[in-house]
């Protein structure tokens, strides 16, 4: 059942003439599923940046917010790893004057704290016209850029679905600790997967708005997962 709050995200968006949700407002959506999401606020420009840090655990990420900018990363406008507000102030200046940045609309910065370090995952999806939401989860970095290493299931999924989408993956002793590093919790992947994708999950209640849906990455520690990005295109 879709709640007023879910509601509002996506009829905002509409109202908006959007036709993608914002990645704030998109990480929004995703906490309102229980899908845990980095604390973070919205700075409209160098004026809030210090009202914007206080309360906020260091360090930080800056990420341009422009509904004419898709591929952040590519344009210039996602910087890591700030440890005051000034190195904030310092990036979102040299964002508003990159090339790719300078000419767009901007609607603000999200500043948000760090995620704990973790295996990089995908967990996203996609509205196929006959039949209907797809879920899909793969390993992130090159795993999904270059060697498509990804797992879909027709929605709704169950937990069986979630765990043999997980063993499908050609990387998965990557997940389980491979050479001396810390496994990922398949417990929380599996927990979003199903937020996702499940039968109450995201995408079988927003059917009929959400033509694709990307959480990229979702980082998984060994306790659990945190969607560091999200991506939302209505249609």
């Amino acid at each position: 059942m879709i709640t007023n709050q879910e509601d509002t995200i996506v009829s905002k968006a509409r109202r908006a003439g959007r036709n993608a949700l914002d990645e704030n407002a998109g990480k929004q959506l995703l906490a309102s599923y229980g899908i845990r999401v980095p604390q973070s606020r919205v700075a409209k420009g160098l004026a809030d940046v210090d009202a914007v840090m206080n309360g906020l655990q260091l360090p930080v990420v800056v990420k341009v917010m422009s509904p004419d900018i898709l591929h952040k990363s590519d344009a210039g406008g996602v910087k890591v790893n700030l440890q005051s507000a000034a190195e904030v102030k310092s990036a979102i200046e040299g964002m508003l004057n990159a090339p790719k940045i300078k000419g767009a609309r901007i609607e603000g910065f999200l500043v948000e704290e760090m995620a704990p370090a973790g295996h990089e995952l995908v967990i996203g999806g996609l509205r196929d016209p006959q039949f209907g939401p797809l879920v899909m989860v793969g390993l992130g970095g090159i795993f999904v850029e270059i060697l498509k290493d990804v797992s879909f299931r027709l929605c709704p999924i169950a937990r069986i679905d979630a765990e043999e989408m997980l063993a499908e993956l050609k990387g998965v002793a990557i997940l389980k600790g491979a050479r001396g590093s810390k496994p990922a919790s398949q417990e929380a992947i599996i927990d979003v997967l199903l937020k996702v994708g499940g039968e109450n999950g995201l995408l079988m209640q927003h059917a009929a708005d959400i033509s694709e849906a990307d959480i990229n990455p979702l980082i998984v520690s060994d306790t659990a997962a945190v969607a560091v990005d999200a991506r939302f295109i209505l249609g």
